[in-house]
């Protein structure tokens, strides 16, 4: 299978209102949208999107219909320490605290209003008794 294009869709009750929250808090801007689905697309790179879709809408197969859960969003970014301050002071909950792990990241965790966890991460160099369990 050659895949063309990857991106995760959120199953939602306010397709309105969490296109906004990504828009606000995320960088992103809306390429496509209706009252049931909206294509979001980062505003400083375009192969990274995000679609938000009303999660009682016919497309979707009745006994997968719903909202979404068990699911957690990972954005890399620059500077996980400056963006954990900026969500912070916009009102958003931290779940976990801004930490850095042996594993390799600087990271911390808020959520959507759905309930979505949102992992924001910063590479960093993982600890010795990490490094021999990274392939690449």
């Amino acid at each position: 299978m050659k895949t063309t294009s990857y991106y995760p869709v959120l199953m939602v009750d306010d397709v309105t209102d969490t296109a906004t929250f990504y828009r606000t808090h995320f960088g992103f801007r809306e390429i496509f949208t209706s009252d049931w689905y909206v294509h979001l697309q980062s505003e400083s790179d375009e192969n990274v999107n995000l679609a938000i879709l009303a999660g009682d809408h016919a497309t979707i197969p009745e006994e997968g219909r719903g909202r979404s859960s068990g699911v957690l969003i990972n954005f890399e970014v620059e500077d996980a320490r400056v963006e954990y301050e900026r969500l912070k002071k916009a009102g958003l909950p931290m779940l976990l605290t801004l930490r850095d792990e042996e594993f390799g990241q600087r990271h911390f965790i808020t959520k959507d209003p759905n309930g979505v966890l949102i992992d924001v991460i910063t590479p960093i160099e993982p600890s010795e008794a990490f490094k021999a369990q990274y392939l690449g």
